[in-house]
């Protein structure tokens, strides 16, 4: 599996982005998968955002971004999506997706478990 994060920038607080994780050579359905979505802040750790469930669209998201962001999958597209809302300066990172077989654990385990494919990070920057 190959992917593709796209939709990062420059934007102001408060506003919103959806950034979007196309997969390639696999269909996330039909072989299982689960994406999540990490990010990596200015001089810190990288960190689990949360994921989803392809194959019933369950997600699960980290306390810390629970309420303002939302990841949803398109089937037909092959594609991951991240929607941040209220955005705020501390928002400011690098975003990536990733993808992973799905074993069936509860998608909060898999803020624990390595991924198999990783794309690209993409830039947000949120300006005060």
């Amino acid at each position: 599996v190959q992917l593709q994060a796209s939709g990062g920038g420059l934007v102001q607080a408060g506003g919103s982005l959806r950034l979007s994780c196309a997969a390639s050579g696999r269909s996330l359905s039909s072989s299982r998968h689960v994406m999540g979505w990490f990010r990596q802040k200015p001089g810190k750790e990288r960190e689990f955002v949360g994921a989803i469930r392809w194959t019933t669209g369950n997600t699960y998201y980290s306390d810390s971004v629970k309420g303002r962001f939302t990841i949803s999958g398109d089937d037909a597209e092959n594609t991951g999506y991240l929607q941040i809302d209220s955005l705020a300066p501390e928002d400011t990172a690098v975003y990536f997706c990733a993808a992973t077989s799905d074993v069936g654990y509860h998608l909060m385990r898999y803020s624990e478990r390595p991924f198999d494919y990783w794309g690209r990070g993409t830039l947000v920057t949120v300006s005060s």
